[in-house]
């Protein structure tokens, strides 16, 4: 069972490689750039570009052959480098030199099989497939696109472009013998749309037809028929699911709308869990509320509301997404009874509930958040503390670095003020350290927050938008 203390125990050890781990890493990487799989080896390994290029420098000076495991390597000396420098045009020219033969080998051939075709004109086209299988061999070879290209005498463009393949010349459309004339047609459309068939589907239509005697056509023809009519369509009585609104919620004080949602936190086995209720007021992003338990239901959402709504006053709106809880009758009777318009996200929408996610992530992302809880007062007493710090230190990016708590009850513009003013005198001081005299954008306490703000077009065509 792991501990409950924090997940990370502290910073790891850096990765450290051996001379013979570079040499091997070394070899293994020129083998996958043979197959253009260098980068996925680097990637697999966990290595960077810049540290092949090291070794590669260290292994062709000879140094990682003598050097002890432990020992480290400054910069190389005036000999190592010249050496380095040799070996690398020495690998250069024998991989030339293996290209080249390569090439004279496969050119030798080439010649041999245009020597015929080459007499003729007829042999235009077998000559030029010749010339492009050689083209192929050399760029397989390892030769640039360019460079093979000029070995068989033909231009870049050519070499480069797509086979084409010649469209088949369209042919008129063959009349079925069997197809049915406009009258014949015209007879199947009256049938079914007679008094006595209506109502019934083609199948139902075509086999009381056959019990009568009586063939006009299949049941797939009398479908085409009606669908070339636009007779087609769902006359049962199914259930239509409008789209759902988006929720366009704007709040311009604390205590105008509050956003909840309800996650897991892991209890002291795999597989168990307890819940976590967290109620969030969205202009201050102030946790006016964190309750767990060890189970969800409508009636615990219902008793925090109760508790949150008597410290912190009655929200005008209530937003939450679709959650079994969410949607309960007693949550639903509860902020019906309070006058509290309750907002939903819509379904199959993970950012309707903006504010309650992100504040789940900067939760379980925390260094101190640990792997498991032993028991539900091990997991009520972590939240006390993770929420205290989270509304009186903790300086949110979305409020101009204020503390949740100074926003929610009116400190924040105090504070404003007196930042403004000691960047005012830092300015005065060090004018050469500022390139302008407004104060950092980060700081700016937005008058107006919304849940899915509505564009600007939008907004001038529909101004009756749900306002908290």
């Amino acid at each position: 069972m792991s501990s409950p203390g924090p997940r990370a125990g502290g910073p790891t050890s850096r990765r450290s490689f051996t001379p013979a781990q570079e040499l091997d890493h070394l070899a293994a990487y020129e083998a996958a750039m043979k197959n253009s799989a260098g980068g996925a080896y680097l990637r697999e390994q966990g290595i960077y570009s810049s540290q092949i290029t090291e070794w590669r420098k260290l292994r062709d000076a000879g140094v990682l052959e003598g050097k002890k495991p432990g020992e480290k390597i400054g910069r190389l000396t005036a000999e190592q480098a010249e050496i380095a420098r040799l070996r690398r045009k020495l690998d250069t020219a024998e991989r030339r030199l293996a290209r080249t033969e390569v090439v004279l080998t496969i050119m030798g051939k080439t010649q041999e099989l245009l020597e015929d075709p080459f007499q003729e004109l007829a042999g235009r086209t077998a000559a030029h497939e010749a010339l492009m299988h050689a083209y192929r061999q050399i760029t397989a070879a390892g030769w640039s696109t360019r460079d093979a290209a000029e070995l068989v005498g033909v231009s870049g463009a050519t070499a480069t472009r797509k086979a084409t393949v010649a469209l088949p010349i369209p042919a008129p459309a063959l009349v079925p013998a069997n197809k049915l004339n406009q009258g014949e047609r015209a007879r199947i459309l009256d049938t079914v749309n007679s008094p006595t068939f209506v109502d019934l589907p083609p199948i139902q239509i075509y086999a009381q037809l056959l019990d009568q005697g009586i063939y006009l056509g299949s049941i797939s023809t009398i479908y085409g028929i009606l669908t070339e009519n636009k007779q087609i369509k769902e006359r049962r009585r199914l259930a239509r699911h409008p789209a759902r609104a988006i929720p366009e919620l704007a709040a311009t004080g604390p205590g105008q709308v509050f956003s909840w949602d309800i996650t897991k936190l892991p209890g002291p086995i795999k597989g168990t869990w307890f819940d976590c209720y967290v109620m969030i007021d969205i202009f201050s992003r102030y946790i006016v509320g964190a309750h767990v338990h060890a189970s969800e239901t409508g009636e615990l959402a219902v008793e925090m509301m109760k508790e949150i709504f008597a410290i912190h006053g009655t929200p005008h709106v209530v937003h939450a997404d679709r959650g079994t809880s969410m949607t309960s009758k007693t949550v639903a009777a509860l902020l019906s009874d309070l006058e509290v318009t309750k907002s939903h996200s819509r379904p199959r929408v993970s950012n309707d509930n903006p504010f309650s996610e992100g504040w789940f992530k900067t939760l379980k992302f925390a260094p101190v958040f640990p792997e498991r809880f032993e028991n539900v007062g091990e997991a009520r007493a972590f939240m006390g503390g993770f929420v205290e710090d989270y509304n009186h230190t903790h300086r949110h990016t979305g409020i101009g670095l204020n503390t949740p708590a100074d926003v929610h009850y009116g400190l924040a513009a105090a504070k404003s003020i007196e930042r403004s003013s000691t960047l005012a005198d830092a300015r005065a001081q060090t004018p050469e350290r500022f390139s302008t005299r407004q104060d950092p954008k980060i700081l700016t306490l937005h008058e107006t927050v919304w849940i899915n703000k509505p564009a600007q077009d939008d907004e001038a065509k529909n101004p009756t938008k749900l306002h908290a």
